[in-house]
């Protein structure tokens, strides 16, 4: 089964390491997308098993705890689809990944919101920052526990998923 990975807090890590540590781990097809810890590969092993073999082999790499989440070729294009920003730009739109339904209440939490709109998802927060993600303010406390992507790499995972 195809997995898409979204790796964390990875700073320097370079796309070759993840890409060994992936094949060192028995995964097959492991293909890397653009230096922010995306990676996708085939493997039948549970999203758990995945997981908890990535974030052991990212620990003894970088010295500290990297989160790692696993989604499936098709979870990853649900995600896509269930976008509620998808009038907006793809660069202003993101996705926060996480590993379990966010409290209903997570929102409420947000603080240094500015303009940024914010829905649930699934296992996912939706946020459009009008303004930049890089100018913005917006702290979610249920968002830290996450790694974040915008709608561009979203798609072009859901497509390398889809064309396999």
């Amino acid at each position: 089964m195809l997995r898409a990975v979204n790796v964390g807090g990875t700073g320097a890590l370079p796309m070759a390491a993840l890409k060994s540590m992936c094949v060192a781990a028995g995964f097959t097809r492991v293909e890397t997308y653009i230096a922010s810890g995306n990676v996708i590969f085939d493997s039948k092993a549970a999203a758990e098993r995945i997981k908890a073999e990535l974030e052991v082999r990212l620990h003894a790499y970088a010295k500290k705890p990297v989160g790692v989440v696993v989604r499936t070729a098709a979870e990853m294009a649900a995600v896509l689809a269930a976008n509620p920003f998808a009038g907006s730009k793809p660069k202003t739109a993101y996705v926060v990944f996480l590993d379990a339904r966010p409290p209903r209440d997570a929102l409420d939490h947000a603080v240094g919101v500015n303009g940024e709109k914010m829905a649930l998802g699934k296992r996912e927060i939706f946020i459009h920052y009008p303004n930049g993600m890089g100018r913005s303010r917006l702290r979610i406390p249920a968002a830290k526990a996450g790694t974040a992507r915008n709608l561009n790499t979203v798609a072009k995972l859901a497509e390398l998923g889809a064309m396999r």
